[in-house]
């Protein structure tokens, strides 16, 4: 027969509830919102509050997280440093152009005297894209 679990926690993710490091922000919905629920969850039992965004969520600096990035975080129990930041690192530490994969394919159109298309997006926003991993693999061309 199993044995009951004395002591249960229970773990939930109130996705989209931000917590404002300074009270009084314009546009701060929760602020000025009716709370009165969780007022009385916060009071009666113990919460934590998780930073969800920046490094503390395997992203650059100052960049704001998202439900994927969390979770993921959450369920790993640490830091999952997502791609873009380890792309951006490869690049800083001069490693992107040595990446296998990379050169490969830039030694294969070589070889072949082939066409390489390169996509991808270009923009000031660092929200959902960079320009430098673009930029790096156009200067691999240049690499020998």
């Amino acid at each position: 027969m199993p044995t009951e679990v004395k002591n249960k926690v229970c773990l939930i993710v109130h996705d989209g509830w931000g917590v404002a490091a300074k009270p009084g922000l314009d546009g701060n919905a929760i602020e000025a919102a009716d709370t009165t629920n969780m007022d009385t969850i916060a009071k009666d039992h113990s919460y934590r509050i998780l930073n969800a965004s920046g490094t503390a969520v395997g992203l650059s600096e100052g960049l704001m997280g998202n439900s994927e990035v969390g979770h993921l975080n959450i369920g790993a129990g640490r830091v999952v440093w997502q791609d873009i930041v380890r792309i951006d690192v490869s690049i800083k530490k001069k490693q992107f152009h040595k990446n296998p994969v990379i050169v490969g394919t830039f030694e294969r159109a070589k070889k072949s005297n082939g066409r390489l298309h390169l996509l991808g997006l270009v923009s000031t926003s660092t929200r959902f894209l960079r320009s430098s991993p673009m930029m790096s693999s156009l200067m691999c061309t240049f690499w020998d």
